[in-house]
């Protein structure tokens, strides 16, 4: 598999989108493409789908669609909103986020994103811009590091890990993916079944390299403001702490607070719910993590546009 994405939750997407041929589309995350090619693949000639990825590898995969109603953005979905104005697009129909980190980025050693080889460690999405992995780790200071290990890794050994880091790296600066894994393996006193003990701190530095949550809740709010009535949001996360947030951002705009739920209101009186939750949570089927492991830990979640108005 080693360089190949595979897209997932692929059928299950494209259905939750429910895409109109006419209607015009955002694949927040165009990784390789999988979803991008098959939302295109159900577009009539007047759809449009607009393809966003911070990863110059992405965008360069991407040129590779010859199709006059794709377009791709070198961009995170953070600037979703600022893309869509700037391009004249009032509203859109459907977004799609594919949220974390791609097979292509995990599987390439010079990216720097796993420890299974050695590379150089850098685990930026976007190459082009901020500090690599190795620089920030050369300057961070020990509580600030075991703080980012413990909320975006949830390691329990986070403080050890963290002042094993600052220690090795008063030798030599850390810049290999394996020099780095080795130094947390000393620190980590009991290993999870199954679970290499560098999996938490790999996880939790590039969260924090590349902003990935902070990014995550902007496309939500801003794909929010940008979809029509009736507009899909189609979100697949790959870990708690993503799916967490997409399931607070569909339940605080779908559902009536709990406060106002209790008192003797009239609908009218109550705040406008601009999404309806769609569904329950959709996770891949046996077949496909059989036949793809990397989608086990999948979550879909879906939610429509209603006609109301954004509260201020």
């Amino acid at each position: 598999m080693n360089g190949a994405h595979v897209p997932v939750l692929l059928s299950e997407a494209l259905d939750a989108l429910q895409i109109d041929s006419a209607g015009t589309y955002v694949d927040a995350t165009f990784g390789r493409g999988g979803h991008s090619r098959a939302i295109l693949s159900r577009l009539g000639p007047h759809g449009r789908l607009l393809a966003f990825d911070r990863d110059p590898a992405a965008v360069a995969a991407a040129q590779s669609i010859d199709d006059a109603r794709f377009t791709i953005v070198h961009a995170p979905f953070s600037e979703l909103g600022a893309v869509l104005d700037a391009r004249g697009i009032g509203a859109i129909n459907g977004i799609l986020l594919d949220v974390g980190v791609s097979s292509p980025q995990l599987d390439e050693a010079a990216r720097g994103f796993s420890f299974r080889q050695d590379g150089p460690l850098d685990m930026r999405m976007d190459t082009t811009r901020g500090p690599s992995a190795t620089q920030w780790l050369q300057g961070v200071d020990e509580d600030e590091l075991a703080q980012v290990i413990r909320k975006y890794g949830e390691e329990r050994f986070a403080k050890p890990v963290a002042r094993a880091i600052v220690q090795a790296r008063q030798t030599a600066p850390i810049t290999r993916t394996r020099q780095l894994a080795q130094i947390v393996a000393t620190a980590v006193r009991q290993r999870e079944p199954g679970q290499d003990p560098a999996t938490r701190t790999f996880q939790a530095i590039r969260i924090f390299i590349n902003r990935e949550l902070e990014e995550l809740e902007a496309a939500l709010l801003q794909g929010l403001q940008h979809l029509a009535p009736r507009g899909r949001l189609v979100a697949i996360a790959f870990h708690s702490l993503e799916d967490r947030i997409v399931k607070q951002f569909i339940r605080h705009h779908s559902t009536v607070p709990e406060s106002l739920a209790r008192l003797p209101l009239r609908e009218d009186q109550l705040p406008p719910r601009p999404l309806v939750a769609v569904g329950r949570a959709v996770k891949p089927s046996t077949a496909e993590v059989a036949a793809n492991p990397r989608s086990r830990s999948a979550v879909l979640r879906v939610a429509e546009r209603t006609a109301e108005e954004l509260a201020a």
